[in-house]
């Protein structure tokens, strides 16, 4: 009996620590516009979309349109979007200057954000590329609503039918808390550092 409780009590922990979790704010350069990307520039926002991606990551890839269609749909509602790339220091080709491209390619106006040192992608415990944050500000600071995949088919979008992250943001714009509130992303390994 004592087992069951103990395990229940780590559970309960581990449950309230991983959703509302609070976020600190960060600084990190957009590769496009070479401006300086602050969480608290944003606190008058409904939410901001964080994607942790890379461009040689197949799953990144197929992932991409799906995300410029998000961010057409939701950012004149109050939502900000921003790529996050954490390999910009572990693989040569994946520069300021490969990043602007595939943006020019694929239709990209918002940030794509460089996370050189990692210190975004280990402060939100990410370990999948691509993964999603969504942080929503509040007067005591900004918490995590939603974090995990996209949707629940990286190969197809048409086969796609849960949508983890439209779900989430249309839950925040009718001022209901995302359910669920995480789900487990599926992609490549996040390749730490080297130091």
């Amino acid at each position: 009996m004592n087992k069951l409780i103990a395990v229940l009590i780590l559970f309960n922990l581990f449950i309230s620590a991983s959703f509302g979790q609070r976020v600190e704010d960060f600084k990190l350069i957009d590769a496009l516009s070479g401006k300086e990307f602050s969480l608290n520039d944003h606190n008058q926002s409904k939410g901001v979309v964080l994607i942790f991606t890379s461009l040689n990551c197949p799953f990144s890839k197929l992932y991409e349109e799906r995300i410029v269609q998000l961010h057409e749909s939701f950012s004149g509602q109050g939502f900000v979007f921003a790529l996050i790339n954490p390999h910009v220091a572990v693989e040569e080709d994946e520069q300021a200057s490969n990043m602007k491209e595939r943006a020019a390619e694929r239709k990209i106006t918002f940030p794509f954000l460089m996370d050189d040192k990692q210190v975004v992608s280990k402060q939100l415990g990410i370990t999948k590329l691509p993964e999603v944050v969504l942080i929503t500000p509040s007067p005591t600071g900004h918490s995590i609503a939603y974090r995990g995949a996209i949707d629940n088919n990286p190969q197809l979008a048409d086969n796609a039918n849960i949508k983890y992250l439209e779900n989430a943001l249309n839950a925040i714009q009718n001022r209901r808390n995302p359910s669920p509130a995480s789900s487990r992303p599926v992609g490549c390994n996040l390749r730490s550092l080297n130091f």
